[in-house]
């Protein structure tokens, strides 16, 4: 099981989040995605503990607490379903006729 961080401060670091969440056991994984035009942070991590007992501790204790100035979100992390369909290597779908 993985937790979702939401509604993070952007001057939230890995360190903070390591420290925040290593008080309910250890924790295997801790990401920040960046955006992918600008590099800048976009406000969402994921951590990944070491048990599923301690990552349920982590998301009860967390959830909707006040940390670094904002109310964060913390729950399962479900996963991200594709959009799009199939594309291929070439890109987009065929527009068939069009005129």
């Amino acid at each position: 099981m993985t937790i979702y961080i939401g509604n993070l401060s952007f001057q939230a670091e890995q360190e903070d989040l390591l420290d925040l969440f290593s008080q309910y056991g250890g924790v295997k994984q801790c990401t920040l995605p960046l955006d992918r035009e600008t590099g800048r942070k976009r406000g969402f991590a994921f951590v990944e503990m070491e048990n599923d007992a301690d990552e349920q501790k982590a998301i009860d204790d967390l959830q909707d607490v006040e940390w670094m100035g904002r109310m964060i979100r913390v729950n399962k992390a479900t996963p991200r379903e594709r959009s799009g369909g199939n594309r291929g290597p070439q890109g987009g779908g065929g527009g068939g006729n069009r005129w």
